[in-house]
Order: structure tokens, then sequence, then C-alpha cells
């Protein structure tokens, strides 16, 4: 589902809808809730998850590789090394998840930047940022990562910068629609008739009354880097070994399928768990900051 598709602009009347009324809404959106909760572990069991594990994720055991999941001693089995999977996932999980936050973080800010820009001035300012936008979109997104990834040293600020640099633009057309829709509002025509810079009617007037989209734009972008990197990963150009990402760990799986798939299996799982989840809080999120939810 893409960011587009899952935001048209909201109505939006100068004030954002009141939090007991986004908050009622959102709870009925059962999805959307399990998806917060399923965030939350999977965040809390990440971070103090290999802190509280017997298991060094690095410590090599060749007597004991690939021995299966086992709820007496290695609950998700090892790997091909003897290392326990459960701790290598979770420590694998806080790069996935810290390169979709940070990837969020900068492509979001960026979007934001270039669409309130695009949106408030018009004429040949929007023109020209909204042609590049475009221009930027006409290429596939998985396939310019990967050309960008092969001609740089992978790291994971680099593979941070680069899914950021190749996901901003649909934020920068979900943000402009939304400002171009709120520009003529009495409340913006009120600033600019007592002096008000361009700078502030953007920063102190337009952007908190887009923030709803924009959070939700935020959301789905978190499981859309999620998804690049594990791309990345398992094609061999983005996190490197020995440091584990749950796409690497896909790659280093893939040819032990036949006779260990717990190996692959696991990080799957997690893949899938993390990108739905967001989805769902996306969604969720969406109906919630969404005024005509209360028309029903």
């Amino acid at each position: 589902m893409s960011i587009e598709t899952a935001l048209d602009p909201l109505p939006t009347s100068g004030s954002r809808p009141a939090g007991s009324r986004a908050w009622r809404r959102f709870r009925r959106h059962k999805l959307a809730v399990f998806g917060v909760i399923a965030i939350v572990v999977l965040l809390l069991a990440c971070v103090f998850g290999p802190l509280v594990t017997p298991f060094d994720p690095l410590r090599i055991d060749l007597r004991h590789r690939f021995a299966g999941p086992s709820f007496s001693d290695n609950l998700f089995g090892t790997d091909q090394l003897g290392r326990d999977l459960l701790v290598r996932l979770l420590m694998a999980g806080r790069i996935s998840l810290t390169i979709g936050l940070c990837a969020m973080v900068v492509s979001t800010a960026f979007g934001t930047l270039v669409g309130i820009t695009a949106g408030y001035y018009g004429g040949w300012t929007r023109v020209l940022l909204m042609r590049f936008v475009d221009a930027m979109l006409s290429f596939p997104q998985i396939f310019l990562l990967l050309v960008l990834a092969a001609f740089i040293q992978p790291s994971i600020v680099t593979i941070t910068l680069l899914i950021a640099a190749t996901t901003w633009m649909e934020v920068a057309r979900v943000v402009e629609g939304q400002i171009r829709s709120l520009r003529e509002r009495d409340f913006v025509l009120a600033a600019q008739t007592f002096g008000a810079s361009g700078r502030y009617v953007m920063m102190r007037e337009l952007l908190p009354n887009a923030a709803g989209p924009i959070i939700v734009a935020a959301t789905l972008a978190i499981a859309r880097a999620i998804l690049m990197e594990a791309y990345v990963s398992f094609l061999g150009y983005g996190v490197q070994a020995p440091t584990a990402s749950w796409g690497n760990m896909l790659n280093d799986a893939q040819q032990y399928l036949g006779s260990a798939p717990w190996l692959a299996i696991f990080p799957g799982l997690a893949i899938t768990l993390a990108v739905a989840s967001f989805n769902f809080a996306g969604d969720g999120l969406r109906d919630a900051l969404d005024a005509r939810g209360d028309l029903h």
C-alpha cells in the first residue's frame, strides 16, 4: 500500500479534532490497536531482550550448529555457526528498526520541507519542485536504492541516508496537496494581513494544521524503510556481517532453506510483523485524525 493511496488530503478547519474523539476512533480500529501493541512489544524485546538472555549473539559454538527450536535450550534454534538465533534476531531488530525510524525522520523532514514550500508559494516554485519530485518518482525506488548502494561503502548511516533519499517524494506530494488546500483559509489570510512572514505562516499556521497527514505518512514511511533495508541487505548491498539485520539474516539463511528452514522463517516473520504493524497503526491514525469519522 502506497502512502498516497492511504492518504487523501484531510479536511481541516484550522483546529485538529479533539483528542478524546480521535482516541475513541483509534480504539475502534482493532488492527491499529494490535499494531501499536506489536510495535511496543517489538521495541521492548529488541532493546531489553539481549540484556536478559544468557547467550552471546557473537559466540560461535560449532558443536551445536543447526540445533532446532527447543523450549528447553535455544528457543528459536541456532544458526550455521551455532549462535543462538533468538538473541541474534533481537540484535538484528535493533539495527532494522533503528534504520527504519531514522530514515523516516530524515525523509519526512525533507519531504515536508519540499511539500510545504511548493504548496505555499505555488507558481514556478511549485512547478520546479514538484516536477523534480515526479522525476524522482519515475525511477523504481528499489532499483534506484540498489544502484546508489552499489557505489557507496555500506554502513548503517549510509543505508539510512540512501533509504531516506529514495522515500521522501511521496511525503512531499502528500504535504504539498494538503498545504495547497489550506493556504486560502481564513486563518492564513488573517496572518498574512497582519504582516506575518512566509516562514512564520508556513511553520506556525500551516504546518500544525497539516500535522495529521504528516504523522500518518511518517508511520507508513517506517514500514517502507524497514522493508527496503531488508531488500538491500538480502541482496548483499546493505548492512554487512558481523552486524546482523533481518535482511542479511535472510540472506545467510537462503542456502539452508531445506535443512534448517527456521533460519529464514523467524527473520521473515519479524519483518512481516513489523511492517504490518506500522501499516495497521498508520491506517488507524488516518481514521482517527479524519474529522469525517464523526459523521459515521
